[in-house]
């Protein structure tokens, strides 16, 4: 897995972009619509410098925030600072996927947003975080969309990468912090998902139409109209195929035993 440690500022410069932004408000609008009413105990995995996080906890939700890097978390730290109304629903906690403490405690949600690409083994992750899901909740996958990888290279005019990634049907491709990163498709998540005895839902492509600009500086009209032509698009065929990221979520149902 890719040491955090060294890419912590570029990270967070992109989770603050409009292209960031977009990823950050479409995927908190689909997850808070599957969370319940109530407050819900989420457990967000990766949590890099806090944005899901914060934005969860802002919405009512008691939230642990884990990532296996301090730098990371020392960020996190920070942006909860400048925000103490959120301190008594959000705890930190140094961890990875294959390093989290629980043996006993569920949560209502548990998020892996923006790592799998950087893992190397899917299926062990997916195992170990669906068996953290509470009976009622679900679990919520942001990963690289193995289909589109090119997708961003011939938009941009880099056709001769471009033609490289797709003749080969490439498994991986360079991301936003300079590191080769691999995708997940939709389906082969879902698939997993399953096996855990945890129910598909709806899932959404992220960043479709907007993944390609560079320095992309919408004003606020501009940026809304882009957010709400994303979100009509995130779910619908053919447009949600060709999403940078592809977000699933899968629901542990009362009644239905983990295997």
């Amino acid at each position: 897995m890719t040491d955090f440690a060294t890419v912590c500022a570029a990270y967070s410069a992109h989770s603050l972009s409009a292209r960031g932004r977009l990823r950050h408000d479409l995927v908190a609008r689909r997850l808070l619509a599957e969370l319940p009413g109530r407050p819900a105990r989420v457990l967000d995995v990766g949590c890099g410098d806090g944005e899901m996080t914060l934005r969860l906890g802002a919405a009512g939700h008691h939230v642990t925030g884990a990532d296996p890097s301090a730098e990371m978390l020392a960020a996190a730290a920070r942006r909860l600072a400048s925000r103490p109304d959120l301190a008594p629903r959000i705890r930190m906690l140094e961890a990875g996927v294959d390093s989290l403490p629980f043996e006993r405690e569920r949560f209502d949600a548990v998020c892996c947003h923006g790592v799998l690409m950087y893992l190397d083994d899917t299926a062990g992750a997916i195992a170990r975080l669906a068996g953290l899901v509470a009976r009622g909740g679900v679990l919520s996958v942001l990963t690289k969309n193995r289909a589109a990888i090119g997708f961003r290279e011939a938009l941009r005019g880099e056709y001769r990468a471009a033609r490289g990634l797709i003749e080969q049907g490439a498994a991986a491709s360079v991301g936003n912090l300079g590191i080769e990163t691999r995708g997940d498709t939709a389906e082969s998540l879902d698939a997993l998902a399953a096996e855990h005895g945890l129910v598909p839902l709806p899932w959404q492509g992220v960043r479709i139409f907007h993944d390609h600009h560079e320095d992309w500086a919408p004003d606020p009209e501009e940026y809304a109209q882009a957010l709400r032509t994303e979100w009509a698009a995130s779910t619908r065929d053919p447009y949600r195929r060709l999403g940078r990221l592809v977000h699933t979520l899968a629901r542990h149902e009362p009644g239905r035993r983990m295997p």
